[in-house]
């Protein structure tokens, strides 16, 4: 156990804030001594910390999951389950399963994180979500010590929702995760740029891997490395209106970015939307809106959790009062006392 112990290196904006308290666990074993020994004060879960943005020091305990492994847990003749670790890294994890030939994750290639917040977020990306491929998960019971397992039904998926972010949230510790790949592929390349990007190298019958390398090349042209330049990756959620709401914006904005999900919905880009505001690129002090994506808050260097809570505040009110339409963040915003999985 570790004390006023800096989490600049577990979150991927690079604030520099500190846990009051600080152990990592690797197995169920670890995870329960750590709970039983540590303080009993707010606790949190940290996977890789890519959808979180501290706005203060965190008075209490952090965990970090690093609990490892991957193994094919059943077969069948179309499809293969493979288990992972909770604190594997969720893209070698995707690009275990593309060398094995598992096919359904390639869409989902160099998305940061973890595994275990693969599921708790839904993570999607280029028509893809984790729902299409999750089997189930296994949770740890923080007041019991219960080992749980969940099905897809009892996720209770999202667009970017779970169970684990509404009526479980802060209750359990995901273990592990079991995703049904198929053994022969469905590919979607329709979704984005990834039918461009195979068209200018030539691939006229993509692979499972030549999707996942034209998918890395979209990201890598549009998205800051969080290594080089903090970022949580998009910071808002795309939102949905309903029809008459959408008839309104169309008619003020005819070329708006809009996806109809059915006879009542509509969802929204929320890049489009900010870039369009007139706020890419958009900078504030030490941080401020991705020049190459609208949807991208980036810590230029030094800033502090609130200055970009603060940018994403005045992001929301300008496009409320330009469009009528209210973001909602996408990232975990993380204040003292406060305990988020």
């Amino acid at each position: 156990m570790e004390h006023n112990y800096s989490l600049q290196p577990f979150n991927t904006f690079g604030i520099d804030v500190k846990a009051k308290h600080f152990a990592s666990f690797s197995n169920i074993t670890e995870l329960q001594t750590a709970l039983n020994e540590g303080p009993k004060e707010a606790l949190l879960i940290l996977g890789g910390g890519s959808n979180m943005l501290f706005t203060k020091d965190f008075d209490g305990l952090v965990l970090r999951n690093e609990i490892k492994g991957t193994s094919v847990v059943k077969e069948t003749d179309s499809q293969v389950f493979v288990k992972a670790g909770a604190g594997e890294v969720w893209h070698t994890f995707v690009q275990h399963c593309i060398a094995q030939n598992w096919c359904g994750l390639e869409n989902l290639s160099l998305i940061p994180g973890s595994v275990g917040a693969s599921p708790m977020q839904n993570i999607g990306a280029y028509g893809v979500e984790i729902k299409d491929v999750f089997h189930e998960l296994s949770a740890f019971h923080i007041e019991s010590g219960a080992i749980h397992t969940f099905n897809k039904t009892q996720c209770q998926f999202g667009y970017r929702e779970s169970v684990f972010k509404r009526a479980l949230k802060n209750q359990y510790i995901i273990t592990d995760v079991t995703f049904a790949l198929a053994k022969n592929p469905d590919l979607k390349t329709s979704y984005g740029a990834i039918q461009q990007e195979l068209d200018a190298k030539g691939i006229q019958n993509p692979s499972i891997r030549d999707i996942s390398e034209a998918v890395i090349a979209i990201r890598q042209s549009k998205l800051p490395d969080p290594a080089v330049l903090g970022n949580a990756g998009s910071f808002f959620k795309n939102p949905v209106i309903d029809s008459s709401s959408f008839k309104v914006i169309l008619a003020n904005f005819p070329n708006v970015s809009h996806y109809v999900l059915n006879d009542n919905e509509v969802k929204l880009a929320a890049g489009w939307l900010i870039e369009n505001a007139g706020l890419k690129g958009y900078r504030q002090g030490t941080c401020g809106v991705h020049e190459k994506q609208a949807l991208v808050l980036v810590n230029y260097g030094g800033s502090k959790g609130q200055q970009i809570l603060d940018l994403s505040t005045h992001i929301i009110q300008t496009i409320q009062a330009q469009f009528g339409v209210t973001l909602e963040r996408e990232v975990n915003i993380i204040p003292s006392h406060e305990s988020i999985l």
